[in-house]
């Protein structure tokens, strides 16, 4: 199939036009606030000039600088009468060289909020809120939670080294322009950048210099494939995840790059924090609309009406409710709130775990799906050449419904029609065995909806690396003609009806296109290898003892 990845993770969809009349604002640009490291942090204060007491303040912090347009963020707080201030990472907007993205975030923050906290216009309570790298820097803040830090909405966010930049240890191909266009204001890398370096066959590491644009940034973070202790530091640890104590709010998309970061920082707060209180919103969402507003179709799906909400307007009204002690948002019925794709309705429960009820095995057999586990051991085989550069695999487009499915080289796995309609909720997991001819590979595995009237409605999907899979911290190669397993439950929650006569498909398959890293298998470093390292075509074995399980609700 002709596929891009649906990790279309960063935009400047942050650059937004603004029409307010700006007559009416105080507005204090450059602002520099110190912090206890000695580098400044750049950041723009908005109030209404009508303002004459002390307000609460909502603060955005964000790595992106997009000239006049940022003032918009601080404009809708102060228009919702609340300060509103934009505040940059170090070294935005002042000093590059002093920029190291998600790596100072938990101790500036802080100084920003304390430094905040102790001017006349504060009333002392600080909320915050936005999306993706946004998002980040709140969870990054509450390793350490300042008393006057009321709330926090963390929308879309991102976790290092769990979901960006790669995703299961396997990096994305658009990392490389993240830093390049958005940060350093260089010359966007040319599209047939990645083309180039595809069919050269050079290894990963290589694309910036093949770009005749070195990017410090992206070199730092292919030296650290593992989720490792660089990555961990950036995120609250478990003692520290114990101590979050004040309401947060969470949203994300079923179609949003980071939605497993999301989740994550959700599922680590309840699991050492057992009183924490902590509210996530899920639906048909991706990256931008999971902060911002919705879309009346994303990537050709129609979404359902009672989808067609704005999480920025959600997240003001928590703001609102935590800030002003006004009403709680109506959205909020309990603690996990989805909505179910193809119902037109919100469901709402009090966990994650409390959004299914029972779940569906399925075994790899043959070319079918079954329930029953296979009677007798055997394997179906798949070749990946990839010298070959005239054909690619695993290549996805962003789209939902398909009228037909072009399987790319990979193996297609079908049930049997249901003759009863059901919920998938949750994220499915599974286990694949199997046989390589080499040490390691990148593992596709997409579900579909293969639905009565023939069309395919893509799910979700998983992609990792083989040799982290029982461990994303700790590299194990695989030894070659070996039978291994290879376990996986890191995948985006999903929720959809699934109708009478539908059959759900999975499509498994190995990385091979211009995308996404290429992992020839080699065992040496993946962003090393080049062309010259693949050799023999892959051959694998994948065994019909492999299963995927997925949580569903019967009524």
């Amino acid at each position: 199939m002709k596929v891009i990845t649906i990790l279309t993770i960063y935009s400047t969809a942050f650059a937004q036009q603004n029409n307010s009349n700006d007559s009416i604002y105080i507005v204090n640009d450059s602002v520099l606030i110190p912090t206890r490291s000695g580098f400044n942090i750049s950041t723009t204060i908005i109030r209404k000039k009508t303002t004459s007491k002390p307000l609460p303040v909502i603060l955005f912090y964000t790595t992106y600088y997009q000239g006049v347009n940022d003032a918009y963020f601080a404009k809708l707080s102060a228009d919702k009468d609340y300060v509103g201030i934009v505040a940059y990472a170090r070294g935005i907007r002042s000093n590059l060289k002093e920029y190291a993205p998600f790596e100072h975030e938990g101790t500036d923050v802080y100084d920003i909020i304390d430094w905040i906290s102790r001017q006349s216009w504060c009333d002392g309570k600080v909320g915050m809120y936005g999306g993706s790298y946004t998002g980040f820097s709140q969870w990054a803040t509450v390793k350490n939670t300042h008393p006057a830090l009321k709330t926090i909405v963390p929308q879309v966010a991102v976790m290092p080294g769990f979901d960006m930049p790669m995703e299961n240890n396997v990096p994305f191909g658009n990392i490389l322009g993240w830093a390049n266009d958005n940060i350093y204001k260089n010359k966007p890398y040319d599209r047939g950048l990645v083309f180039e370096w595809f069919n050269k066959g050079t290894s990963f590491r290589s694309i910036d210099s093949l770009g005749n644009q070195p990017n410090p940034i992206f070199q730092e973070w292919l030296k650290h494939p593992s989720y490792d202790a660089y990555w961990k530091s950036m995120v609250p640890t478990p003692e520290e995840f114990s101590k979050i104590n004040i309401p947060i709010l969470s949203t994300t998309g079923y179609y949003d790059g980071s939605q497993i970061g999301a989740l994550e920082y959700f599922k680590l707060h309840y699991k050492y924090n057992k009183n924490a209180n902590h509210y996530f919103v899920i639906g048909p969402y991706d990256h931008w609309s999971g902060q911002s507003r919705s879309k009346d179709s994303l990537m050709g799906y129609k979404i359902d009406s009672v989808a067609n909400i704005g999480m920025r307007d959600l997240a003001f009204q928590w703001l609102d409710y935590i800030l002003k002690n006004k009403t709680k948002p109506e959205l909020l019925e309990d603690k996990v709130n989805y909505q179910v794709m193809g119902t037109n309705e919100w469901r709402h429960a009090p966990s994650l775990k409390e959004t299914n009820n029972d779940s569906l095995t399925f075994y790899l057999d043959n070319i079918t799906l079954t329930s029953q586990k296979p009677k007798k051991i055997e394997f179906k085989k798949q070749i990946v050449d990839f010298k070959n550069r005239k054909s690619q695999n695993n290549y996805f487009t962003p789209q939902i419904i398909f009228d037909t499915l072009d399987v790319s080289n990979g193996l297609i796995f079908k049930s049997q029609p249901f003759e009863n309609e059901f919920l998938i909720n949750g994220s499915f997991s599974g286990k694949l065995f199997s046989s390589i001819n080499k040490k390691d590979m990148d593992v596709s595995l997409a579900l579909y909806e293969l639905m009565p009237n023939g069309k395919y409605f893509f799910l979700t999907r998983y992609v990792g690396r083989a040799s982290y899979a029982k461990d994303n911290s700790k590299r194990q190669l695989l030894v070659p003609n070996k039978k291994e397993s290879i376990p996986f439950d890191n995948t985006r929650f999903i929720s959809k009806k699934i109708s009478k006569g539908s059959r759900l498909v999975i499509l498994l398959n190995i990385n091979k296109h211009p995308f996404e890293i290429i992992n020839y298998g080699s065992g040496k470093p993946v962003s090393d290898e080049t062309i010259n390292d693949a050799k023999e075509p892959l051959q694998i074995k994948w065994y019909n003892e492999s299963f995927i399980k997925i949580p569903v609700w019967i009524n």
